[in-house]
């Protein structure tokens, strides 16, 4: 079975999310890649997991564009879906579910589950109208993201496809 684990990533968190996804799928003896969702289909995959960077409550473009034209595709292979985007040490995210988007989109590929994921943000790699956002927001600055739950997640996955 051959596994494309793939993300919209605006300044790469969620990219690197993606890729320990697959180097987990790996190591428990799956066939899994990872891609940037702007460089990769699902043609010639059996299952796909999906990310997407959470701005604003919404998935970023490219994961929406990408669901949206693989739709087909999607629908019959095993899907999963991932968003990174809550910020702050876990015992202080306020769980405000899905990102708008996600239903339709999960029901467009027909998605089999759908997680969140706390995210990195380095203010450095931040342009102009995004280091404004982010101190409109208050948003707190570092890596919020727990490779333990991601790797556990991973785990549930190749289960799955026993």
């Amino acid at each position: 079975m051959r596994i494309l684990v793939t993300a919209a990533s605006r300044h790469g968190s969620t990219l690197e999310i993606a890729a320990a996804v697959a180097d987990s799928l790996a190591r428990r003896g799956l066939q899994a890649e990872a891609g940037s969702i702007e460089d990769v289909t699902p043609d010639g995959y059996d299952a796909v997991v999906v990310g997407s960077a959470v701005y604003m409550g919404h998935w970023l473009e490219p994961a929406r564009r990408f669901i949206e034209e693989h739709a087909p595709v999607l629908a019959d292979r095993p899907v999963w879906l991932f968003s990174s985007g809550p910020l702050g040490p876990p015992e202080h995210l306020v769980p405000e579910g899905d990102p708008v988007d996600v239903a339709a989109l999960a029901e467009a590929s027909r998605a089999r589950g759908h997680r969140v994921f706390a995210g990195r943000l380095s203010k450095a790699d931040l342009g102009f109208g995004e280091r404004a956002m982010v101190a409109a927001v208050r948003a707190p600055e570092g890596d919020f993201r727990d490779w333990d739950a991601i790797d556990a997640w991973a785990g549930e996955l190749a289960q799955a496809f026993d």
